[in-house]
């Protein structure tokens, strides 16, 4: 059977098996979790991006898999990353750029971090073809506050999706690897449909890999 890495370039173990088990749900097996040994444990501002990338793509793996997800939205190191390893590396936001565009509608981005909101546009309009991207919309609450409060971090990304979709979005990216779990509580809630990042990218690898699951 095939392995599967997920990378986390967040140094969060607990956020690394949450992503992963997301991640299962498109795969004949749960990945093995990667956690950034260094950083933050929430990358919100492009310093943290950078820092993030750096540990991504100069990352010391022991053996290669068949595959690997980069899962954060900004998709750090994951380029990088690419060119010396000797199998497909596919980052979670560069994955639900092109979901989005396949969907052939009007798309936005839903997330809490405003400081990565350009990395954010050049990384949607790079990977949606000719994808209909109307912008990221962002919570202005702290990050890690909203984090560490499951309520106030849904009814926060709840008003981003609602913006959006009064916007003219009809599908709606949940813009972070950490938030995988609110994209899912959220599903039945939003007025668009939203699309889960970490799914999208798990889907392309099954796809890849010719062992498609969900």
């Amino acid at each position: 059977m095939a392995q599967i890495l997920l990378m986390n370039p967040n140094s969060n173990a607990r956020v690394t098996a949450a992503m992963c088990a997301i991640a299962a749900r498109a795969l004949p097996a749960a990945p093995v979790g990667w956690t950034a040994p260094r950083g933050p444990q929430l990358i919100v501002t492009p310093k943290a991006l950078r820092l993030a990338a750096q540990e991504v793509a100069t990352a010391d793996l022991p053996l290669w898999p068949d595959a690997i997800i980069v899962s954060a939205f900004g998709d750090p190191g994951a380029d990088r990353l690419a060119l010396r390893a000797p199998c497909p590396v596919l980052g979670i936001g560069a994955a639900a750029a092109r979901a989005a565009s396949r969907a052939g509608t009007t798309f936005a981005v839903a997330t809490t971090t405003p400081s990565l909101s350009p990395q954010i546009d050049t990384l949607m309009r790079r990977h949606a073809g000719g994808g209909r991207y109307l912008g990221c919309y962002c919570s202005q609450d702290e990050p890690a506050a909203l984090m560490s409060d499951q309520t106030a971090l849904d009814a926060a990304l709840l008003g981003c999706i609602e913006k959006a979709h009064a916007d003219g979005a009809e599908h709606v990216i949940i813009g972070g690897g950490p938030l995988g779990e609110a994209a899912e509580r959220l599903r039945d809630k939003s007025p668009a449909t939203l699309i889960n990042p970490i799914l999208c990218a798990a889907r392309e690898v099954a796809n890849e890999l010719g062992s498609g699951h969900d």
